[in-house]
């Protein structure tokens, strides 16, 4: 199965504040772990809100929405895509990580919808096939 690891945004995260050169150095031995155990897919951390839109939609209505956004532990700071064989395993992989943040922090673990086998009868040939031709063009990207 594959997770959306997020971690949570934070005030300091959100000033802009930069991780010290040793948690860098801890996330990167990590993340090293993570690649050589073929559970890391993708990460990347992200800048704050400050530098952030948001698009909000009304029925045909597109409203942008400049950040800074105001509830800080709702955002995210960055990312992580792995492939786990369930939430156990991911579970056992957020608790080894490093703090990301000084002070109190929080990683939250999502399941990615999965196309093939989560949309069930709404998943029509014609539907399953467009997927696969999107999913073959973004691979490797």
């Amino acid at each position: 199965m594959r997770v959306m690891v997020m971690v949570k945004a934070t005030k300091d995260s959100e000033a802009g504040i930069m991780p010290s050169t040793e948690l860098i150095g801890a996330m990167g031995k990590y993340n090293e772990e993570l690649i050589n155990a073929g559970i890391m897919l993708a990460g990347e951390g992200l800048r704050s809100s400050a530098k952030g839109k948001r698009v909000a939609f009304d029925g045909a209505s597109r409203t942008v929405i400049d950040g800074p956004f105001a509830e800080t532990r709702e955002l995210v700071a960055g990312f992580w895509l792995w492939q786990v064989k369930d939430m156990a395993e991911a579970i056992e992989w957020v608790k080894r990580c490093p703090n990301p943040m000084p002070g109190p922090s929080e990683i939250e673990i999502r399941e990615v919808v999965e196309f093939d086998t989560d949309f069930g009868e709404v998943l029509t040939p014609e539907l399953a096939e467009l997927h696969q031709r999107n999913r073959d063009k973004t691979e490797g990207h």
